[in-house]
């Protein structure tokens, strides 16, 4: 999972950018990036780690122009190498930037299809590279000395026809203007918004709302699937449909665990898709469980707050905040060993005794991936005097891996795969659990907006949208995946600093 930013404005846009990557950090922590243009020159500033200590000074004052992009990492193909951090550049034609949120799914072919036929050379395993040269290579084919909206948006056009998967992009050609584009199915979020200044209105593209929201620009709308804008040096705005059959089926689990609560996408609120998966899951409990005996409710930092808080307002429970979070620790490693893991989770995670002791705890959490996690921190609960403690997850059970962006586990180390909800719940060691049904999930997103024809829920029902997936391309995305993660963990022996994108709470 990644997050985008462009901006075109009257003034210089270095600041803007960096604090809208602030309001975007959760969607990424492992590289920051920022490109600027002025005067026909690019000014390029990216590199591992968080954004406050990515750029200081010195690289801010050095960021100058109207116009730029802006990005944060969290890699789910290619490595963690400083050199995979974006955006990523080509100089010809004109000189273009490009900053990716997704995953292509054919990145492979078309990698051999650049090389071979559009004589072009891709320097890293980043399939953002890749999305980069192709929009490069079919805006060159326009053989226009300054392109035009009709070239951007032939362009893209040729982008769609050409990649599958998911992709919400923005590109900065040097000189000329920004332009941001979304995938048929607009799998991953993007949006923008504009704000009126005495030199005129500027513009404003970012993966959520939110970063619009703090920096005083009013949300026009999403960008549709299969849709490119191209807002030009001045502020001129003009959009296009570019793609043949574009339907919107954008992924749930931004509602479920990514997206910031404040966050709108697809004219969702995030936040009341959350207090409505509360909602259904204090409904399946009074269900099944119509005598329970839940004497608190108690949320597992950050994101299930909002669900767990409308659970307990419907059952008539007390909510508390029985774990408290170190914010002061950075990203830890996921340890091969158990022990190594339960380190890190107390590490992270410390409960306040009071509110277990003696009680029948009802934990709930955003989504179960692995389970390595909630199993330690149902033993948390347990060592804090809890007399029983049960848990809800406000997702189904998780049992497939993700292609499109989020970088989860193979299919063999999500622990519902294969496995019923009973023999998960004494493998996390609750007293008993309760899952969202998936029909309650979606109905939780799909109350916020009605036209939406259907979500991405491959993660929970195996059914992948683009049609492309198969069993051979899994095989190797699980190897991709642990042959990285290994290299990661021999890196981590010897430079104690290095991330793993891979975020302890969840596991995903």
């Amino acid at each position: 999972m990644c997050g985008i930013v462009a901006i075109v404005s009257k003034s210089n846009v270095n600041q803007d950018l960096y604090d809208a990557l602030t309001v975007l950090q959760h969607r990424g922590q492992d590289a920051a990036g920022i490109v600027t243009c002025q005067d026909d020159r690019f000014f390029l500033r990216k590199d591992n780690g968080l954004v406050k200590d990515v750029f200081r000074t010195k690289h801010m004052m050095r960021l100058a122009g109207n116009a730029g992009i802006g990005h944060v990492r969290y890699p789910t193909a290619g490595t963690s190498s400083s050199a995979e951090a974006q955006p990523f550049y080509v100089n010809s034609p004109y000189g273009i930037t490009l900053a990716h949120n997704g995953n292509l799914t054919n990145t492979h072919d078309v990698a051999e299809d650049i090389f071979k036929t559009d004589l072009r050379h891709v320097n890293t395993h980043s399939d953002s590279e890749v999305l980069l040269n192709v929009f490069a290579h079919e805006l060159q084919k326009q053989g226009k000395f300054r392109p035009g909206p009709d070239e951007v948006f032939e362009a893209v056009r040729s982008v769609h026809r050409r990649v599958r998967g998911a992709y919400a992009a923005v590109a900065l050609i040097t000189g000329f203007g920004v332009v941001a584009f979304r995938d048929p199915h607009g799998i991953r979020p993007v949006c923008y918004g504009s704000r009126e200044t005495a030199d005129g209105k500027e513009y404003m593209v970012a993966s959520e709302s939110v970063a619009l929201n703090s920096l005083g620009f009013k949300l026009e709308r999403d960008i549709a699937p299969g849709e490119a804008l191209y807002i030009e040096i001045d502020g001129t705005l003009h959009s296009a449909q570019c793609a043949e059959n574009p339907v919107l089926a954008p992924c749930i689990f931004e509602h479920v665990y990514f997206a910031r609560p404040d966050s709108i996408i697809d004219n969702i609120s995030v936040y009341k898709a959350r207090m409505r998966m509360g909602d259904s899951l204090a409904a399946r409990i009074r269900e099944n469980f119509p005598d329970h005996d839940i004497d608190v409710i108690i949320p597992i930092p950050d994101t299930s707050r909002t669900a767990a808080l409308q659970m307990a307002f419907n059952l008539g429970v007390k909510y508390r905040e029985g774990f408290i979070k170190n914010r002061y620790i950075g990203r830890t490693f996921i340890m091969p060993g158990q022990q190594q893991r339960k380190k890190s989770v107390r590490q992270k995670l410390n409960p306040i005794d009071l509110e277990f002791r003696g009680k029948n705890v009802m934990l709930v959490d955003d989504s179960i991936v692995r389970g390595t996690t909630c199993r330690e921190i149902v033993q948390m609960a347990r060592d804090a005097g809890a007399n029983k403690v049960y848990f809800a997850s406000a997702a189904p059970p998780v049992r497939y891996p993700n292609v499109y962006g989020i970088d989860m586990p193979a299919a063999s180390d999500l622990i519902a795969h294969g496995r019923t909800e009973k023999e998960v719940q004494e493998i996390i060691g609750a007293d008993w659990l309760i899952y969202q049904t998936l029909e309650d999930l979606i109905a939780s997103a799909h109350e916020g907006n009605p036209h939406i024809v259907e979500f991405d829920c491959s993660v929970f029902t195996g059914e992948y949208i683009t049609g492309d997936i198969t069993e051979d391309y899994l095989t190797k995305l699980e190897k991709l995946r642990g042959d990285r993660n290994e290299a990661l963990w021999e890196a981590s022996k010897e430079a104690s600093h290095t991330q793993v994108p891979l975020d302890l709470h969840n596991d995903v």
